[in-house]
């Protein structure tokens, strides 16, 4: 069974389903984006790793996290030259989420490199500090900042009732960009990962998810008329 929603699918968001999401998100990005590179790249899949902590009563709960995000590199000198990360929720609700999240984008704005944020998280506060003015109203959100010009941005948004958009993947200054469709990422990680057979769509939308009274009226529309309900 294909997902539900024509975009992204607010569930995945449950921590529950979010690790395994991000995994075959990730891998799917890079089985899409490969072929689309000439010979002069070559991109590989990095991690980063940390630990939150929640006090429990008398006891503290450790968790370990490992977030994965694509690295494009120049085949001849091994150069960086565009990072596309995909922020957590963890990454967003906890100090070390975030702080682990800045220091991946620390090191590549310090090796002056493209970076990418794929922002399909709407609980906790956003990592990147840009102006929102004249932006519609969105759930979810692709930045590229190009090397070449630092403090800007190119933002493509979309709402839970939307597809997921097409960007564009700089790569060196002198080559032409890469495009790559995020909804074909998507229903791979979709398809690969099984959601369709391990979701409860029964239950209701957590309320972690931060989409708006109207939108989350429409999920509950969806599921009723698909029979998911």
């Amino acid at each position: 069974m294909p997902c539900p929603f024509p975009g992204m699918d607010p569930y995945l968001e449950d921590a529950a389903y979010w690790a395994s999401f991000q995994h075959q998100f990730v891998a799917g990005m890079y089985q899409i984006l490969l072929p689309g590179l000439v010979d002069r790249y070559r991109a590989k899949i990095g991690s980063r790793s940390y630990v939150t902590e929640l006090t429990l009563f008398t006891s503290i709960l450790r968790e370990p996290h490992t977030e994965e995000f694509i690295e494009i590199r120049d085949r001849a000198d091994g150069r960086l030259v565009t990072v596309i990360d995909f922020p957590s929720p963890s990454n967003r609700t906890t100090a070390a989420g975030r702080a682990s999240y800045l220091e991946t984008r620390k090191d590549t704005d310090t090796q002056r490199a493209n970076a990418i944020e794929i922002d399909l998280v709407t609980q906790g506060l956003p990592l990147l500090d840009y102006s929102r003015d004249g932006l519609p109203e969105y759930d979810y959100a692709v930045s590229v900042a190009r090397a070449a010009t630092p403090g800007r941005y190119e933002i493509y948004t979309t709402t839970v009732q939307k597809r997921l958009p097409k960007f564009k993947v700089p790569l060196a200054t002198d080559d032409r960009d890469a495009l790559l469709d995020l909804q074909d990422v998507f229903r791979r990680a979709y398809d690969l990962g099984s959601f369709a057979k391990t979701i409860d769509y029964r239950a209701m939308l957590p309320m972690e998810v931060k989409i708006n009274v109207p939108n989350r009226d429409w999920v509950e529309a969806v599921l009723r008329q698909q029979k998911l309900r």
